[in-house]
C-alpha cells in the first residue's frame, strides 16, 4: 500500500519517502489527505495544546472556587 507524504519545504505531495525526514509530514493514506497536511497539523496542534492546558489545570482550584475561610478556624 502506498504512503503519501507532504513536503513541508516545497508544499508538494510525494508518494513514498522521497525527501529527507525533516522536510516531510506523514505518512498519510491518500494523496488528498497528504495535501491537507498543513490544515491537519494545525488541527492536531490546537487539540494537543488544549489537552496540555487541561492537564496543567488538573487538580488545581481557581481562586474563585476556593472555599471561604472558616471564621472559627484558628489555623491549628
Amino acid at each position: 500500500m502506498a504512503e503519501f507524504w507532504y513536503n513541508l519545504e516545497t508544499g508538494v505531495v510525494e508518494e513514498g519517502m522521497v525527501s529527507p525526514g525533516y522536510d516531510r509530514a506523514g505518512p498519510f493514506s491518500t494523496r488528498e489527505e497528504a495535501a491537507r497536511a498543513p490544515e491537519i497539523i494545525k488541527e492536531r496542534s490546537r487539540a494537543w495544546a488544549a489537552e496540555e492546558a487541561a492537564a496543567d489545570d488538573w487538580g488545581q482550584r481557581r481562586s474563585d472556587d476556593a472555599p471561604a475561610p472558616d471564621a472559627h478556624d484558628d489555623g491549628r
